[in-house]
């Protein structure tokens, strides 16, 4: 495994000022095969030298080798160190600012109260005006009870929280959005769904997520039916778009269609489900999902769920059985989205030649890259320190900004191919490659593109709501 920014540590070192010093440390940093990223001077005394050294790791066990090592040092002496990823989150990721000064009692007066007090008449006289009066109309909600967090499993809506937050920065950042997390400490549907509706007035639209399957599609399912603003569930959704983005275009390089695809998937929770569907609205002819019981298929009992048996009604339509070395035989597409290591090369020999490798379990794949690689025409991870990254953060900041530009009441599966064919079209065919089949998350372009396919699809599929202008809105009282 690749050393990654996401296990970086800065050492501040105490080293004794002679020639060749410096050397051993970057040699015991290489030894320990350590990513030497960045060396700072902090300052100097008579006869030593401050310095801040960042090296990059794969893990934690390994930062604590590489740690060693510089202790064991001559000349060198440890004087304390830093994680930087628990350093950023120091205190929070995020926070709120004013979007104007109240530095006059002017201002008071008109921010607050009395002059707040005709906004709230206003609105109270026409509801529909808190989108034009309120920050409703540029707001979503992060809400999580904390059951299904990343790869870590079921760790509760405290430990959840800096994912909610990395969330909110991803929307201000990529699709000037203001996102609020919203951790819930609760576990069952008819208070997960009470609580979304009762907070949801001052909301343009609600992202669920890292909810455990099956209660997400349940949560998800009546809050769209309950609620006039989009609710979206991106661990399903979001990453659905992007498989879908990436696949037209490894397709696309490879002269194939998704009619003549034999995919194979591990994992058939939320995420699962969702590629599924929209796997299938692109045409996809066969697919056949694994879980820990093996193949899904119409009319196994173990381990099932009303999602999983939508799953079964319409894929594996040859009803193969067994584990995913059985399934495998002649696939050629593997799409991961369950734990690492379930894939392996045996797996892979027994494919079709050259097939595509989506291994996205995240932080670990279900197969090292470089070991796919030796089999795969097209590998794509959810990693950002391999190519090929399926991100969700290319669908999510964009959708939502369009779905608040329209004022749109649903988000429907028209809205989610616009966003995945947007997606899509931005790797032309002068720049197409095996390791390059979906943009970047930091071009620029994506969430601006992708807002427009989404506001049009909602327009187009009748979702887009117009209210007063506001203009109109401003010139409420003098009339």
């Amino acid at each position: 495994m690749q050393t990654s920014p996401g296990y970086s540590i800065t050492v501040r070192l105490e080293i004794r000022d002679r020639p060749g010093t410096f050397a051993k440390i970057a040699s015991a940093i290489g030894e320990q095969e350590g990513n030497l990223d960045a060396v700072d001077l902090v300052g100097t005394a008579k006869g030593v030298k401050l310095r801040d050294v960042t090296v990059e790791c794969r893990d934690e066990a390994h930062a604590g080798r590489i740690l060693d090592a510089l202790r064991r040092i001559d000349g060198v002496k440890l004087v304390r160190w830093q994680d930087q990823v628990f350093r950023i989150h120091m205190g929070g990721k995020i926070h709120i600012a004013n979007k104007m000064p109240v530095t006059s009692r002017a201002a008071l007066s008109m921010a607050y109260t009395p002059g707040v007090a005709r906004v709230c008449r206003a609105i109270a006289a026409a509801p529909q005006r808190a989108w034009n009066l309120t920050i409703k109309k540029n707001s979503v909600a992060v809400v999580t009870n904390g059951t299904a967090v990343l790869g870590l499993g079921d760790i509760g809506p405290a430990a959840a929280l800096p994912v909610m937050e990395g969330k909110a920065m991803l929307f201000k950042e990529f699709g000037h959005v203001d996102a609020y997390p919203i951790c819930l400490d609760c576990r069952e549907s008819d208070e997960l769904v009470r609580i979304v509706k009762a907070i949801s007035p001052q909301f343009g639209g609600i992202n669920l997520e890292d909810i455990a399957a099956p209660q997400c599609f349940e949560v998800e399912a009546r809050l769209k039916s309950e609620l006039d603003i989009p609710v979206f569930h991106d661990d399903q959704h979001g990453t659905a778009v992007v498989v879908t983005a990436a696949l037209t275009n490894a397709l696309k390089l490879l002269g194939r269609s998704f009619a003549d695809l034999r995919i194979v998937m591990t994992g058939v929770g939320a995420a699962g489900v969702a590629c599924a569907k929209m796997l299938l609205a692109m045409g996809a002819g066969h697919l056949v999902g694994v879980d820990r019981a093996g193949a899904v298929y119409e009319g196994r009992t173990e381990h099932m769920n009303p999602a999983k048996e939508w799953f079964a009604r319409n894929t594996n339509q040859e009803r193969l059985r067994g584990g995913l070395a059985e399934v495998c035989e002649g696939a050629n597409m593997f799409l991961g989205l369950s734990a690492p290591g379930l894939l392996a090369a045996d797996h892979l020999a027994r494919m079709a030649e050259g097939p595509i490798v989506f291994a996205l379990a995240n932080p670990d794949p279900e197969i090292d890259p470089a070991e796919a690689e030796k089999y795969a025409s097209v590998v794509a991870t959810g990693r950002s320190d391999y190519p090929n990254q399926i991100n969700n953060v290319l669908c999510f900041p964009g959708l939502f900004r369009g779905c608040l530009d329209a004022r749109a009441s649903d988000i429907n599966q028209e809205m989610l191919l616009a966003a995945a064919g947007a997606i899509a079209a931005l790797v032309d065919d002068d720049h197409l490659s095996s390791d390059y089949i979906i943009p970047s998350p930091f071009d620029r372009r994506v969430a601006r593109d992708v807002s427009r396919a989404v506001s049009a699809a909602a327009v187009k599929t009748g979702v887009a709501r117009g209210w007063e202008s506001e203009e109109a809105v401003l010139h409420h009282w003098v009339e």
